[in-house]
């Protein structure tokens, strides 16, 4: 079985460094991808409410068989319920549809600006941490200064920021606010959602250490310290993202990605414009 490094977090508890993300994974499919994810060795598995399979993440984790106590089970509140009593509501359900009475892990999916909500759901997630219902609370697709707002208003940081971070777009800047504040970033989208699979110097990286361009990326990731939730519905795939503990970047590799990083690499939509409510 693979052993996965922990990344400590700052509230004192911690979370493997790569884990299992089910973003568009159909419904009829959850529960298998994530019992083949679980036997294969993952151990953190990452969901949302917006994804709409949280029945099935809970499924593949009764079907594996798993102890509850070595899982880290992360999922993510709805945009339209960051109210600080629908927040508090919309977590419950989470808890229902996933069967378990606790989340290692609970954050704000979008911050959707012009609504000026996300401060009052994140004093939902605060109380519900100091209930324990929650162990961690973090946020997703947040931007330097809606944690600079949280923080303000509350004095409480999240553990950690998801947001898209991939070798076209290595967000730097973004990367060194959350080092300062000690917020641990976890990128979503890690292979550019299989944009940068295809690029030359990703795949000449490859083949030198013998590996495929995903394992390749994941292990470009892991060694920036970056927790990483890659996706596949593929068991081959599932069991591929996790063998990239056997290997490492040299120097030469990793100024060579470095080389990669694009103003316009970014795949997914811009938290500070994307202020859909679902």
């Amino acid at each position: 079985m693979t052993s996965i490094p922990d990344i400590a977090l700052n509230d004192g508890n911690s979370i493997p460094q790569l884990g299992f993300g089910v973003w568009q994974v159909p419904v009829e499919e959850t529960a298998r991808v994530v019992r083949q994810a679980i036997e294969a060795g993952y151990t953190s598995i990452d969901t949302a409410q917006g994804y709409d399979n949280e029945e099935g993440v809970g499924q593949g984790i009764r079907d594996a068989g798993a102890d509850r106590r070595k899982l880290f089970i992360t999922s993510k509140l709805r945009t339209r319920d960051q109210p600080f009593d629908a927040a508090i509501k919309s977590f419950e359900g989470s808890l229902e549809r996933l069967g378990l009475d606790y989340l290692d892990m609970f954050l704000i999916h979008w911050p959707v600006p012009k609504h000026e909500m996300y401060p009052d759901a994140w004093k939902a997630f605060i109380r519900l941490q100091q209930e324990g219902r929650v162990k961690s609370i973090g946020v997703s697709n947040f931007l330097p200064a809606h944690i600079e707002r949280i923080l303000q208003e509350t004095g409480v940081k999240p553990v950690i920021n998801q947001i898209e971070v991939h070798p076209e777009y290595q967000q730097l800047e973004v990367r060194n606010f959350h080092k300062r504040h000690d917020i641990a970033i976890e990128s979503y989208s890690p292979l550019g959602s299989g944009a940068v699979l295809d690029n030359p110097v990703i795949g000449e990286i490859a083949k030198k250490h013998g590996k495929s361009p995903a394992q390749a990326i994941l292990r470009w990731h892991l060694q920036q310290g970056l927790i990483v939730i890659p996706k596949s519905t593929h068991k081959v795939w599932i069991e591929e993202n996790i063998a990239v503990f056997d290997f490492e970047l040299d120097a030469d590799d990793m100024q060579k990605i470095a080389g990669l990083d694009r103003p316009d690499g970014k795949q997914g939509s811009d938290p500070a414009t994307n202020n859909d409510l679902w």
